[in-house]
């Protein structure tokens, strides 16, 4: 007997797929950073960590979020993520965000804006991988 887990195994392309179009690294709102992505980032950017955070992030909520340029994209997006090898662990986690475990329907909001995300996926699936992936990447 198999089960529905036999049944659907999606690859992972056939969930999201990163087409590194750099719609992700647009928007209001900012990219927390943890005290682990500022060391990472101001190590891989030869900058001391404080002088990263006053030259780099603003503050949203009392904690610091990486700066955007006039266009809103990330203060490190140059048509690619200039430091993706140490990209803070909330841009590790995308699309599988915490939300997603609270309502299903962001997904598909999340979907209408990146291109890489399968809009067809299944709830289910997606669940899985947002637990797994958020209980695996390191803050």
């Amino acid at each position: 007997m198999t089960s529905d887990e036999d049944i659907e195994k999606p690859s992972e392309e056939s969930v999201f797929t990163c087409r590194q179009c750099g719609e992700c690294c647009i928007g209001y709102g900012g990219t927390y950073i943890t005290q682990k992505d500022i060391e990472r980032i101001s190590t891989h950017i030869g900058v001391d960590p404080n002088d990263f955070v006053e030259q780099f992030c603003c503050h949203s909520g009392g904690r610091p979020v990486l700066a955007q340029k006039d266009d809103g994209h990330c203060i490190f997006w140059d048509k690619v993520c200039t430091i993706h090898p140490v990209k803070p662990v909330m841009c590790r986690k995308w699309p599988y965000i915490e939300s997603l475990l609270v309502d299903f329907e962001n997904w598909k909001i999340m979907a209408s804006m990146c291109p890489g995300m399968n809009r067809e996926a299944s709830p289910r699936i997606v669940m899985a991988r947002v637990k797994k992936k958020n209980s695996s990447t390191e803050s």
